[in-house]
């Protein structure tokens, strides 16, 4: 009975994820406390255990368990939002925006990949719109201009930002909640497989730059493209797009190096140290708002500018904690796990993760991040004959990781094509099967480094 109350808890809530009946937050917290109700007061009330009722600051005692053990990840996230926020503001992106686009000049194959790499770069806070609004208006003049397929800009773009899950965006701060483990332990053993991912999108910008030189008819040279079109000719460097003037009052150029300095820290201690990653962006965010903006006034003026992104995750990791501390204390998950382990052969269990791998991508068309990965994930993580770290990290191959860019149950799908002017159907053609092939590859990386077995 245990095990079907928790079926019918996440069911409720996935409903109402997915068809907007209710928000997320307002379902995280809500429907787990009903179905800790119908689960502990209700049933045994018809069972005829009444004398067996828990005492009622029970479900309250379970939520709190829960908010407590994602607070160090809500913090985390804060902090993080901030902190690239306050460099990005100081300017730290712009000359190396200026750059690629120097580097780049009329080359095809070079346009695609450079577009790859600002992506990646503008992917370091781990926000996709934030990646978008980046990466496309400073490319986009460069595809008009030589007519290169802007499908391409919105692949090459959904691409690299895919593969480039981070310790501190949404799905990996998801995952590690739903399971309680370090994003540490979570990311680390991951990197090959990352890196993998990272290489076959230079490889897919090589590939599509190739192809669009022949349709153009566009020959490559020492110097870049001798054009034989008449989109080719007149082409010279583009330069990133003006700033405003009040953009320009936030810009900090002396400090370029300090901040790439501090962000380049702050990434190796993320990736090669057990310091918590909380005090790792509390210290980093201090540290970049003293360096930028002397004046308290200044960086009160920095923090409100990326509160509301920061405190609205905040909010749903709570809120994710009253879900998972209720789940889990009630003894509802551990009931699904055993009986869907009942169903599954002892022999294909410990393949589940590669399983997971492998149709993690698609999943993003079907369920969004809080769903899958506060509902579906923490279950079949629990099944048994492997450990539950390896569904979180075969998930993180491919949930809302390469399938965010794609999917219509996040607004930066609908941002990309439109800053792109490439119509979501086509959008979604073009770039599934790539974005697919690239959580394969990295799942190939991943069992080939031993992350979980084949």
């Amino acid at each position: 009975m245990l095990a079907l109350i928790g079926i019918l808890t996440i069911a409720t809530l996935l409903f109402c994820i997915m068809s907007k009946r209710l928000s997320p937050i307002v379902s995280l917290i809500i429907i787990p406390i009903l179905g800790a109700i119908v689960a502990l007061y209700i049933v045994p009330v018809f069972q005829g255990s009444v004398e067996a009722l828990p005492a009622y600051s029970t479900i309250p005692k379970m939520a709190v368990k829960g908010i407590s053990k994602l607070a160090p990840m809500a913090a985390m996230f804060v902090f993080a939002i901030i902190f690239f926020g306050v460099v990005s503001d100081a300017g730290m992106f712009d000359p190396i925006i200026a750059k690629i686009l120097k580097v780049v000049g009329t080359s095809p194959k070079k346009i695609i990949i450079g577009t790859g790499v600002l992506a990646l770069i503008a992917h370091l806070d781990g926000n996709g719109a934030v990646t978008f609004l980046i990466t496309v208006p400073a490319m986009i003049p460069l595809y008009d201009k030589l007519g290169i397929d802007k499908r391409i800009l919105a692949g090459i773009t959904a691409l690299s930002a895919g593969v480039n899950f981070l310790p501190w965006t949404g799905p990996m701060i998801r995952a590690a909640s739903a399971l309680d483990v370090s994003t540490h332990d979570l990311f680390t053993p991951l990197i090959p497989a990352q890196i993998t991912g990272l290489a076959f999108m230079v490889f897919m910008g090589w590939y599509w730059g190739r192809k669009e030189e022949k349709r153009l008819g566009l020959v490559s040279g020492a110097g870049g493209v001798v054009g034989t079109s008449e989109e080719s000719e007149g082409v010279t460097h583009f330069k990133p797009k003006e700033l405003s003037e009040e953009e320009l009052k936030l810009r900090r150029p002396h400090l370029f190096w300090p901040n790439l300095i501090l962000v380049i820290i702050v990434i190796s201690l993320m990736v090669s140290t057990k310091i918590a990653p909380t005090i790792i962006f509390m210290v980093a965010c201090c540290i970049a708002l003293t360096l930028n903006y002397r004046k308290p006034a200044d960086q009160s003026a920095r923090i409100n500018a990326h509160a509301k992104g920061a405190l609205m995750m905040a909010t749903i990791l709570f809120a994710a904690g009253v879900f998972t501390g209720i789940m889990s204390e009630s003894g509802m998950l551990k009931a699904m796990a055993v009986s869907t382990g009942e169903f599954i052969p002892d022999g294909l269990a410990s393949h589940i993760p590669f399983i997971v791998s492998l149709i993690a991508m698609p999943l993003s068309l079907i369920f969004d991040p809080d769903s899958y990965y506060f509902g579906i994930m923490p279950v079949v993580a629990n099944i048994g004959g492997f450990p539950p770290i390896q569904v979180a990290q075969a998930s993180l191959l491919g949930q809302m990781t390469t399938g965010f860019p794609v999917s219509p149950l996040t607004p930066a799908t609908f941002l990309l094509c439109s800053l792109s002017g490439v119509d979501l159907a086509d959008h979604q053609k073009f770039s599934i099967p790539v974005l697919w092939a690239a959580s394969i590859v990295m799942a190939i990386g991943a069992m080939l480094t031993g992350v979980f077995p084949l």
